[in-house]
């Protein structure tokens, strides 16, 4: 063996300490996402046990109370439509929200015009500002232009979202050259047809961040649409659900409730797996050398 193969072969050796450390970071990461399972686990087991046994105390094995449980929710509510109607809310406010937040961000980052930087520090502060305080003045505005029991309030304020332009405005600054657009324009293209063909392929990663986080925002909104929907048949899951609670014997439908957020959660699970995979395609196209 020569010199050279055996300076290889120090080199490729590593300390005991090195394989030691590894063998305990992976055992706390393992830990880690079993203590992050487990209450997803005891969600599901609790959908198949009743009041009584849940009272009783923690346990991962499954009981025969399911069908009962679903019983106790459609005795309640009907389930379904609970579904449709948060669909109906969380669907379009998300959309409506990535589309016109990325349109906004897309301005702020490559259009220099006077009051850019009033409007993004505008923006910071309405970040800042929690969404209770204008609680009141937003119900007697929706009162006024006779918005009550409407899912107009809850899907077109959606639109304006401060965190989702901050968000994708810093993306798009650091991951877009200004060069792409520029060619563009000097081949003819509108700025319109540069937006949709060329920032918005490229932005896709942080779009697809920013529709599951609001999509799970929507979906599981309660405070407002308890305070603007009156009508029983229009309001969504989140508040249907509350009537499991309000019942006069809460311990019964314990079981009932748990079923009903284990099948609430399906949705979520849905769209984060469908567009996840952009998030991941981009990780990996960032990693590959060329």
């Amino acid at each position: 063996m020569d010199a050279t193969q055996s300076f290889k072969l120090k080199k490729i050796r590593k300390p005991v300490s090195f394989y030691v450390w590894s063998a305990i970071i992976y055992f706390l990461l393992v830990a880690l996402a079993v203590i992050c399972v487990i209450p997803f686990l005891m969600m599901l087991v609790n959908a198949t046990r009743s009041g009584d046994e849940i009272i009783k105390g923690f346990t991962l094995i499954p009981s025969d109370q399911i069908v009962h449980n679903w019983k106790t929710v459609f005795g309640h509510f009907n389930l379904f439509r609970g579904m449709l109607n948060s669909v109906m809310i969380a669907v379009p406010a998300t959309v409506l929200s990535i589309y016109f937040s990325t349109l906004t961000a897309f301005a702020l980052a490559f259009y220099k015009f006077k009051g850019n930087k009033v409007i993004f520090m505008t923006i910071l502060i309405f970040m800042m500002i929690p969404g209770q305080l204008s609680l009141i003045g937003f119900y007697q505005l929706c009162a006024k232009l006779h918005l009550i029991d409407s899912y107009l309030p809850l899907i077109i304020p959606a639109v304006a979202s401060p965190g989702t332009v901050f968000f994708l405005r810093q993306y798009i600054l650091a991951s877009m050259p200004p060069s792409l657009l520029e060619a563009a324009r000097i081949d003819g293209a509108s700025e319109l047809f540069s937006f949709h063909r060329i920032v918005f392929p490229i932005v896709l990663p942080a779009i697809a961040t920013m529709g599951i986080m609001g999509f799970i925002g929507n979906w599981n909104s309660y405070l407002l649409p308890m305070i603007l929907i009156n009508t029983n048949e229009k309001m969504p899951l989140t508040v249907m659900m509350t009537t499991l609670n309000a019942s006069i014997d809460i311990t019964k439908n314990q079981g009932a409730t748990y079923l009903c957020v284990a099948i609430s959660v399906v949705p979520i699970l849905l769209v984060f797996f469908s567009f996840s995979k952009y998030i991941i395609s981009s990780v990996s196209a960032g990693a590959v050398k060329e």
